[in-house]
């Protein structure tokens, strides 16, 4: 495989896993009432944190395994099947009852740099965007890269991966009067069984050469 092939290949592995449209739907619910420029310092932090934790979780794979013991298969298939119990839920889920119990920031309300990025990381940034099921495939991809390169390539992917989510939530607006909440939650359903042909695919191969 080529390398342009592995990064194409990789990038829409993490777009999925990333639930794009899912994330979109929650940062909607979850900042009825907020100001624009709230909402874009909000998206910067869900991408920044969520770019950080998916940089640990691929450099940190192989020395997760190592220190417990774990092979990379029998992750294969305890990541897949939490990966798979995600993908259920997703498509199960319905995504307009999700929202914050906290009263909406309105736009003459002010939010602090600290209070934003507390929200940025959590609820938004994990368990949101970066789930059990995503963490478990991530450390998978981490480890399966053999070399260097092969990590930097899967960190490049990512990254343009994390571009793509974080505009679509710098323009969360603009995509719900476009597409409407209705259309955006039926992709997140969409992306819910393509998560979940993925981790049956993890599964298998983790039998397979387990077997």
């Amino acid at each position: 495989m080529s390398t342009i092939s592995f990064l194409i290949n990789q990038f829409l592995k993490f777009l999925f896993l990333l639930t794009p449209f899912f994330v979109l739907s929650m940062f909607l619910s979850m900042t009825q009432g907020w100001g624009i420029t709230q909402k874009r310092r909000l998206a910067l932090r869900v991408g920044t944190a969520a770019f950080v934790i998916c940089t640990i979780l691929i450099f940190c794979g192989s020395f997760i395994f190592q220190a417990f013991d774990i092979t990379l298969d029998a992750f294969r298939i305890g990541g897949g099947a939490i990966l798979f119990l995600s993908a259920v839920g997703l498509v199960n889920s319905n995504v307009t009852d999700k929202k914050d119990n906290t009263a909406p920031l309105q736009v003459e309300d002010s939010y602090s740099s600290a209070q934003i990025s507390n929200i940025a990381v959590v609820p938004l940034a994990i368990p949101v965007t970066v789930g059990p099921g995503t963490i478990g495939a991530m450390l998978v991809i981490g480890a399966e890269s053999a070399n260097l390169q092969a990590k930097l390539l899967s960190l490049g992917a990512v990254a343009i991966a994390m571009v793509v989510l974080t505009t679509m939530l710098w323009a969360a607006t603009w995509v719900e009067q476009k597409l409407g909440h209705q259309v955006i939650v039926i992709l997140s359903k969409l992306t819910g069984l393509i998560l979940a042909a993925m981790a049956a695919q993890m599964i298998f191969t983790g039998i397979k050469n387990f077997l």
